[in-house]
């Protein structure tokens, strides 16, 4: 007789760029028990192919058109390969920031929420302040930003407001309050306080 497979737990962090996820996501593979496999948006980038960049990292705005309907399909493909591994017995962490501020409403948070339905998901918010995020993307060469540049640029604003809309998680940190082996004990505590999560569900039906 075939042997139940144990579900893998899914750990999805949602925020904007330089929230401090991918930080997250290092200390959850490197400290958590068990085989933690990363499947976030950087990872998928990589495999896609230099003409149809960014991809699945696309930003709000609705600035890419040219490839903006491919990004529900590279978003379904990470999701199912996100449920396969789980159905298999891995951890998965997976560091996204969803957003639906395209040149038309996609819907991919209330389908990805589907892809995933009776698998365990937490799913958390990463915040950060708009003033923090700048001060990081100062720090990193290529995001300098110049003189001639406004304060916040654009780009950066649409993140913060777009990112965390409608705000339904498990689970929030902030990451100008916390280090990442700080989060990353916070998220510890709620699985093992709190094993059976509903953002997901909730999503799913928020948007039906």
């Amino acid at each position: 007789m075939r042997q139940t497979q144990e579900l893998g737990q899914i750990i999805i962090l949602n925020g904007a760029p330089r929230s401090g996820k991918s930080s997250i996501v290092a200390v959850i593979q490197e400290t958590f028990n068990g085989l933690w496999m990363n499947l976030g948006v950087d990872r998928f980038m990589q495999m896609t192919p230099a003409r149809y960049l960014p991809g699945i990292g696309l930003r709000p705005g609705g600035e890419r058109q040219d490839i903006e309907p491919l990004v529900p399909i590279l978003y379904s493909a990470m999701y199912e390969s996100i449920a396969a591994h789980s159905r298999l017995g891995l951890n998965v962490v997976v560091d996204v920031g969803h957003h639906d501020a395209y040149a038309r409403e996609r819907g991919i948070l209330a389908d990805s929420a589907r892809r995933l339905n009776g698998l365990p998901v937490l799913f958390v918010g990463v915040r950060c302040p708009i003033e923090i995020i700048m001060e990081r993307r100062q720090n990193t060469p290529r995001n300098v930003v110049s003189a001639a540049d406004s304060p916040i640029p654009h780009p950066v604003q649409l993140w913060q407001r777009e990112v965390h809309i409608p705000g339904i998680y498990d689970l929030e940190v902030d990451t100008s309050l916390l280090t990442p082996g700080a989060c990353a004990e916070v998220i510890r505590q709620h699985l093992a306080d709190s094993p059976v999560s509903s953002a997901f569900q909730r999503l799913a039906a928020h948007y039906t």
